[in-house]
């Protein structure tokens, strides 16, 4: 596994521990590398999955109000706990990473979606993401 894809994957856990616990993002952070000691993770990784984490807290109500823009019929508490996350994740990419290709954060995101949801997630999240991406090139 690729290593971005991996801290991709570590981000998404905790920022649904984070959304389930309401706990800060530093200790659902700090929490999360201190449980997960059964394999190595390079300080490369960690890095990623921190800027992640941070950039979705710091963003979280810009990230929401855009995820409800185009999320029609869809309250955005009512969306399952993993969609939401993996749609916040990947629009702080397209938002306000410059460093990562819109198509990158969108194929990653429906990677996560198809692995960690239901079936029909990765339609849900490319179509609200897709909206984001073409908004963002006018």
């Amino acid at each position: 596994m690729r290593k971005r894809t991996q801290a991709r994957e570590f981000a998404l856990q905790i920022l649904y521990q984070i959304d389930i616990t309401h706990d800060a993002y530093d200790i659902s952070l700090d929490n999360f590398w201190k449980t997960n000691t059964e394999q190595e993770v390079s300080e490369e990784i960690k890095a990623f999955v921190g800027e992640l984490v941070k950039g979705v807290a710091d963003n979280l109500t810009a990230i929401d109000d855009k995820i409800a823009s185009y999320a029609t019929n869809w309250e955005i508490e009512r969306m399952a706990v993993v969609d939401r996350n993996i749609l916040r994740m990947s629009c702080y990419e397209l938002l306000f990473r410059e460093d990562i290709p819109p198509k990158v954060s969108i194929n990653e995101a429906v990677d996560l979606a198809k692995k960690f949801s239901d079936i029909k997630a990765g339609k849900f999240v490319n179509g609200i993401l897709d909206k984001v991406k073409s908004e963002k090139g006018k």
